[in-house]
């Protein structure tokens, strides 16, 4: 079972919100929201190690990047893996 959050946040601060949240490693996928529209979506296997993760989702990161520096506000919507926290 999954469980939905959502953080409001400011453009200079997508980026490093995002990798915080892979890091967490329970993260099943991260949607960046802007305007009520899903701009990006990052599916991450569940279980992979942070490091594979972090390699996969580099490129990804990069858009991410790019998109923050064009909004002033976004909203991030994570599904994380429930009980494990």
């Amino acid at each position: 079972m999954t469980e939905k959050e959502k953080y409001t946040v400011s453009g200079k601060d997508v980026l490093e919100k995002v990798k915080q949240l892979i890091r967490e490693g329970n993260i099943r996928k991260v949607r960046l929201i802007h305007e009520g529209k899903t701009i990006i979506e990052i599916p991450l296997s569940l279980g992979a190690p942070a490091v594979v993760v972090g390699i996969m989702a580099a490129p990804l990161l990069a858009a991410v990047g790019a998109f923050a520096a064009l909004v002033t506000e976004c909203t991030i919507e994570v599904e994380k893996v429930e009980g494990k926290k």
